[in-house]
């Protein structure tokens, strides 16, 4: 029997570039279904390793990506959401919660991938309502996933002709290490545990391996799955390294353990499969589950110890940005509205000074082109966004309380004030966004535009420090050294606009040069005029 290569290479590589499709629509439907609810189960409860491992199975779950799930996680650190103990619990149940897929896998409904691909799209594409179309999204991923995994099947059909294959089996199932660096080998070139499990289960559905040599490559797996969160740590915070290397630890632990007890482990799989008369997919899902359940009851207790373990292996101080409120009691709203309504100010006046660094990080970002600059602006302008929602409605709560006329006012004053931090914070995003567009375009601005450009950002930050510092102290004086700053910031806005044109004119800058340089000066501008109210409202005449 002649063998069509190209015919099997074709059929795998679209099989899995099908399958990775279907997984993440799966993943992305399953998401938009939940909504805003997965930080909020990862917020709320991680309040101790194992509420952390159980949000981790959850929401990898519903994103049917561990990846997905410790990116999140090492976000949620690096904000000061969570802590390195809790962020390790969470990750321990992502590695349990992304064996559903291959369970999914198990059960075996390949003939049925095309109709339910079918019902996926007639959901998409003839209805109009969001939460249909979520739906649509999953059985369409759910269906594809399937097809694929037949694709590929196909594709590997063949591979029992080749002797070179037979005598690899042969080596994997009598060295493990081999099996091992094969399985940790491919899954950090196709980037998906979920895929190489899906790859391994149906190699061993088809004969094509036995179990003593299925197992190891398992493990490799579940190694080479550490791999994406260590890539997406290069050049991150000191927390999103030491969250990678945990999942590193964790995993390398793991195999470890179940190498020592590979014969063991192997009998039991054998055993499961016979009394519970397993299809070999099935099989290999069991083995998967069973593999990252134990490996997590048993490192459960040692929480502690690997946090302690990657503090030392990666030293440094944590760039946290505490996004939770710390002054926001509601005792105070009930006990003493005056005391509450000065725990708000403290409140806004932290998140004035997120504002003035978040404008740092963004004009560092725009000089230096480095992304730990963008990444800490925009974490700042989350941590913004998250005391915005938060003071508002302790204020709105506080509304509701006996004022005199001068707390009243204050409360009015410190209302429009969190209102004016909120919208200077999606200026800076702005700007960051803008700077992101010219490194992607590769757009050259002239040194002398970025003279200009920093000269307007050091006189918008200076005047923002100075409206919030006014704010504190009830600063008169400061305040009105803000109203001429202001005007200040206008005119140079006027003027940098006007240069900006003598460039273009004389074909210094391109047309994307502008478009960045107008938006940043026209963001810049408009922060000012934010830190205008903020000193009207000290200055007391505020319209």
């Amino acid at each position: 029997m002649e063998l069509d290569v190209q015919r099997m290479i074709f059929e795998f590589i679209g099989g899995l570039g099908i399958f990775l499709f279907g997984i993440k629509s799966m993943g992305d439907g399953l998401q938009k279904s939940a909504g805003d609810k997965l930080r909020d189960i990862l917020d709320k409860f991680t309040t101790n390793p194992l509420m952390g491992v159980l949000a981790g199975i959850v929401v990898t779950v519903l994103l049917q990506t561990s990846t997905g799930t410790t990116v999140i996680t090492v976000g949620l650190v690096s904000a000061g959401f969570m802590t390195l103990r809790q962020a390790i619990g969470v990750i321990m149940g992502a590695n349990i919660g992304t064996t559903i897929t291959a369970f999914i896998i198990g059960i075996k409904i390949s003939a049925y991938a095309l109709p339910i691909i079918a019902a996926g799209a007639l959901l998409l594409f003839f209805f109009k309502s969001k939460k249909v179309h979520n739906i649509g999204q999953i059985v369409f991923g759910f269906g594809s996933l399937f097809y694929g995994l037949n694709l590929m099947g196909d594709g590997m059909k063949p591979l029992r002709e080749f002797e070179t294959f037979h005598e690899l089996t042969v080596s994997m199932s009598s060295n493990p290490l081999l099996g091992v660096f094969i399985g940790t080998l491919f899954t950090v070139v196709v980037q998906s545990s979920s895929a190489t499990i899906g790859i391994l289960q149906e190699l061993f559905g088809q004969g094509l391996v036995d179990l003593q040599a299925a197992l190891p490559v398992l493990f490799g797996d579940n190694i080479g799955t550490t791999i994406t969160a260590v890539l997406a740590s290069i050049g991150a915070t000191v927390a999103a390294r030491r969250a990678a290397l945990t999942h590193v630890i964790f995993n390398l632990l793991g195999t470890i353990v179940f190498l020592l007890i590979l014969p063991l482990y192997t009998s039991l799989i054998a055993a499961i499969q016979t009394n519970l008369q397993l299809n070999p997919e099935m099989t290999i899902a069991f083995a998967h589950g069973i593999f990252n359940t134990t490996n997590t009851l048993i490192q459960l207790p040692f929480v502690g110890f690997l946090a302690f373990l990657v503090t030392k292996l990666i030293p440094g101080d944590e760039s946290v940005v505490e996004y939770k409120a710390k002054h926001l009691d509601p005792l105070f709203i009930e006990q003493s509205p005056s005391i509450a309504l000065g725990q708000a100010k403290e409140e806004v006046l932290r998140m004035g000074q997120f504002a003035a660094i978040g404008l740092e990080e963004s004009n560092t970002y725009l000089k230096t082109s480095t992304k730990k600059h963008a990444d800490m602006a925009l974490q700042l302008e989350d941590a913004i966004n998250n005391l915005d929602r938060k003071i508002t409605d302790y204020l709105v709560l506080l509304s509701r309380k006996e004022m005199s006329f001068a707390e009243s006012e204050e409360h009015t004053m410190l209302m429009d004030t969190v209102r004016d931090i909120e919208r200077i914070g999606d200026h800076f995003e702005n700007v960051v966004e803008l700077v992101d567009y010219k490194l992607a375009n590769k757009v050259k601005i002239t040194d002398q535009a970025l003279a200009d450009l920093n000269e307007m950002f050091e006189l918008t930050i200076q005047t923002l420090k100075d409206a919030i510092t006014a704010l504190d102290d009830k600063n008169t004086e400061l305040a009105s050294k803000v109203i001429t700053a202001e005007e200040q910031i206008d005119k140079m806005e006027r003027s940098l606009r006007k240069k900006h044109i003598l460039r273009m004119n004389e074909g210094q800058c391109s047309g994307q040069a502008g478009i960045v340089f107008v938006d940043i000066i026209s963001n810049l501008e408009r922060i000012g005029d934010h830190s205008l109210n903020i000193a009207e409202a000290v200055l007391g005449y505020r319209k």
